[in-house]
């Protein structure tokens, strides 16, 4: 079998071989610093499902990872960081954590699979705090060569036992298969079933093909939760394309990746300093220029609020409606201002504002199948 090669920044991953096995191994993890906890925010139902997770999530793409992230290497401090962000997130009462089987294993040239790293995370924090309750997320990768309902029952049992764990709160079919979906859905209703996941869900899947899984999974009584697509103050293609309106018609709640834009909205980067790695084909300096008066304005809303501009887009988000953000954190740092992002609103006003700014840039990127 061939090796499948895609690079894709928005998805996440970018190599990939047929088998993603589940290898158990020891590792060495270190105890972050203590962060004062805060009133954790009310939780909100996934979609129809009796699932209830945290306004905001941490994504777990990074962890791991040697592709895009990290400047391609792997090491113990940034291993300490990410179990600090971990940490962090649980402290601040951030419980929602998105990972998938691709992030991070070797066949997407990874270091070390970003499952198995939460699960470790999990694992140390309960031995602790046995009390403590982590909802986890993770995806199926429809790769041509997984054929049938089976192969997504099987995937998601490798993906637990990377997890350490005998069920997650949701799989989501990490992207929409060149063929086989019908047989996917039916996969992600036999694990409902079975015990292995109280909720399932989509990614990437166009408002077509959302309706299709609604309705084939509604016939079994089972309701579709999600759809994780990329969505951002600079990316809102969901808007456009049907997808958050039949979300909102449906019921289905929309996860959004990349809403800080990889970073392009912290207001970290300038045409000056951009980031590094693959986002810097990206967010060019070119980019980064025409977002420069958007940045200003975030950064002056946010001043207002004593706020970040992450913290400010994040809410912009949140205030959609029906809209649970998933940040990626690298580190503690991250995931404590990730938590100013909740606990307050903007006003109408300034989110639509913010958008009206943001509609003259053109977006830099989307996920390929998103128009099928």
């Amino acid at each position: 079998m061939h090796v499948m090669a895609v690079q894709v920044s928005g998805a996440g991953f970018s190599l990939i071989q047929p088998r993603i096995r589940c290898k158990k191994g020891g590792m060495r993890a270190v105890c972050s610093s203590a962060t004062v906890r805060t009133e954790e925010e009310d939780k909100v139902k996934v979609g129809g499902s009796d699932l209830k997770v945290t306004r905001l999530g941490i994504g777990a793409w990074s962890w791991g990872d040697t592709s895009y992230w990290n400047n391609f290497q792997w090491d113990d401090k940034k291993l300490k960081a990410a179990k600090a962000a971990f940490d962090v997130s649980v402290d601040s009462g951030i419980t929602f954590f998105d990972t998938a089987e691709v992030y991070g294993s070797s066949f997407s040239f990874g270091a070390i699979n970003s499952e198995t790293l939460l699960g470790r995370f999990i694992k140390e924090r309960k031995e602790k705090d046995p009390a403590v309750e982590v909802a986890v997320a993770t995806k199926f990768a429809a790769l041509p060569w997984r054929l049938g309902r089976g192969s997504v029952v099987s995937a998601l049992k490798d993906s637990l036992c990377r997890l350490g764990l005998s069920s997650v709160e949701l799989y989501q079919l990490h992207w929409p298969g060149i063929w086989g979906n019908e047989g996917y859905i039916d996969g992600l209703g036999d694990a409902v079933e079975k015990g292995l996941v109280k909720a399932v869900g989509v990614s990437n899947y166009s408002e077509k093909r959302l309706r299709d899984a609604y309705e084939q999974l509604k016939k079994r009584g089972i309701p579709l939760a999600s759809n994780q697509v990329n969505y951002s103050l600079i990316y809102r293609a969901p808007e456009e394309n049907g997808v958050k309106a039949a979300c909102d018609e449906l019921g289905i709640t929309l996860i959004a990746y990349s809403p800080i834009a990889q970073g392009a909205l912290t207001g970290k980067y300038t045409p000056e300093n951009p980031p590094t790695g693959p986002r810097g084909r990206i967010y060019t300096p070119q980019v980064l220029t025409k977002l420069q008066p958007l940045i200003s304005r975030i950064k002056e809303i946010g001043q207002n609020y004593n706020k970040t501009p992450t913290q400010v887009v994040l809410n912009w988000l949140i205030a959609q409606d029906n809209v649970v953000p998933i940040p990626g954190a690298k580190n503690a740092e991250q995931a404590q201002e990730f938590c100013g992002a909740l606990g307050w609103r903007l006003t109408d006003e300034e989110v639509s504002e913010l958008r009206s700014m943001a509609s003259v840039i053109k977006p830099v990127i989307g996920f390929p199948v998103e128009k099928l």
